[in-house]
């Protein structure tokens, strides 16, 4: 991190308050990433090649606190670094199936961001879009500002110039902007907000809305696929050269229902189908899944043709690991990461006493940190990360800039409850979790994703 310089307090505080909560930050990863030189090069060129039109997919496999939705957001800001848009999407068996298309693509919509917009980045999109046209006729004819009428009827014309390919595709994406349009120069907010909506592949858009575009049904499977060709066709006319999606936890496909399972694996393989023939220009899609996914019975080996495409020889030995495979693996976590990791965030730490942090917790104190963590969860060190930055900020770093006298080499004494474990770590520290906490759990209550990073 040295090359780097620290951003503002208010930021650190950020990054700092996220990790107490023991989630991965959205934003900051840079100054916390470990382990991602060998994927840089190859990733951010991959990016590049989308921003110039074409398409691509990785795969990224991990157990679970190999850091794989770090990772994803890490090279996810990278993305927004070459002006592409990014969403992310938490796969689940309930809220998100894979198999439903319709909700994937609504999830994404929802959480599409971009450089200028963490939230509403796709209404941003929308009214940029329309902006643009009207800038486009009174550059070419300045004298229309004076003449509203004629000014709007020219707009119209170029916004159906605009609309040429995406109505080609998908007539119903191109019905609801061209109405959107006119609804936003009518002032009929209602209509506007309500086919927005639409476009976003919410459901239960009021039927007088729908009537006013010509609109007859709720966004389905295969329209799903369609309005991502158009999503990247606004990007692209708006000046965002591409897309970044992440698909992240596809490993829960496993748990749903055979039916629901083998049409989840078929949606995937027909994403990364038509990636292949290049029907997504500008489309990086990336998936994190757990080696159970990629190679159990329950997984991708379920679907013969998407384990062709995903297949990926590993050797025993890492070093000569391609990261330009179409498969790529996040090696577990040691104590020297952990302890590399915990340099960084010591380093961001936002102190109001920073000459106590510099005094007091020290290499020795954070190896011993690591060491007490992985203890308590059977010394697999690979899962410990989440927790392990978690009681580094609580019980080490906040406690030592608040308390004068409080002293990490004596007053150390982690206590890590079952309540704050997932399953995976309760496994780890040999503890029993109790019927609620799994049903909380498996109702997709857990806001950290899968891993930790």
């Amino acid at each position: 991190m040295a090359d780097l310089e620290l951003p503002s307090k208010a930021r650190r505080k950020d990054i700092l308050h996220t990790l107490r909560t023991g989630t991965v930050p959205e934003k900051g990863l840079e100054y916390l990433a470990v382990g991602l030189d060998r994927f840089e090069k190859v990733i951010v060129e991959e990016l590049r090649e989308c921003t110039a039109g074409r398409s691509r997919f990785k795969a990224v496999r991990g157990d679970y606190g190999a850091g794989k939705t770090f990772f994803s957001r890490y090279f996810a800001a990278r993305a927004l670094a070459l002006d592409m848009a990014v969403t992310e999407v938490q796969v689940s068996e309930v809220d998100t199936p894979l198999y439903r298309l319709e909700t994937v693509y609504r999830r994404a919509l929802e959480h599409l961001r971009t450089k200028e917009r963490d939230r509403g980045a796709f209404r941003q999109l929308i009214e940029k879009w329309f902006f643009d046209l009207e800038e486009e006729v009174l550059a070419a004819e300045a004298e229309l500002s004076s003449d509203p009428a004629r000014f709007h009827e020219r707009v119209a014309e170029r916004l159906e110039e605009r609309l040429v390919e995406v109505a080609a595709d998908q007539p119903a994406f191109s019905s609801a902007l061209r109405a959107a349009h006119r609804a936003r120069l009518a002032e009929d907010e209602a209509t506007f907000e309500g086919l927005i909506a639409w476009l976003m592949g919410q459901p239960h858009v009021a039927a007088s809305i729908k009537r006013k575009a010509n609109l007859k049904a709720d966004l389905d499977h295969t329209g799903a696929l369609a309005f991502l060709r158009g999503l990247l066709l606004l990007l692209k006319q708006t000046g965002r050269p591409g897309l970044m999606f992440v698909l992240d936890e596809v490993e829960t496909i496993q748990r749903v229902r055979g039916d629901s399972r083998e049409k989840s694996l078929n949606a995937l393989r027909q994403l990364i189908d038509a990636i292949g023939h290049r029907e997504y220009p500008g489309l990086y899609l990336l998936i994190t899944g757990t080696p159970a996914f990629f190679d159990g019975p329950q997984g991708v080996r379920r679907a013969p043709a998407l384990a062709e495409r995903l297949h990926t020889d590993f050797d025993e030995d890492t070093h000569f690991d391609n990261p330009k495979a179409v498969q790529v693996r996040l090696l577990p976590f040691d104590e020297e990461r952990l302890v590399e990791v915990a340099k960084r965030v010591r380093s961001l730490y936002p102190a109001d006493h920073p000459e106590r942090i510099q005094a007091k917790v020290t290499d020795e104190v954070l190896r011993a940190v690591a060491r007490q963590v992985t203890g308590k969860l059977g010394q697999k060190t690979g899962i410990a990360p989440r927790l392990f930055l978690k009681k580094l900020v609580d019980r080490v770093l906040d406690r030592v800039d608040q308390f004068e006298d409080f002293e990490p080499t004596e007053h150390l004494d982690l206590k890590i409850s079952a309540a704050e474990m997932t399953a995976e770590e309760a496994a780890a520290a040999g503890i029993a979790r109790s019927p609620d906490d799994i049903v909380l759990e498996m109702g997709g209550a857990r806001a950290d994703g899968d891993d930790d990073g």
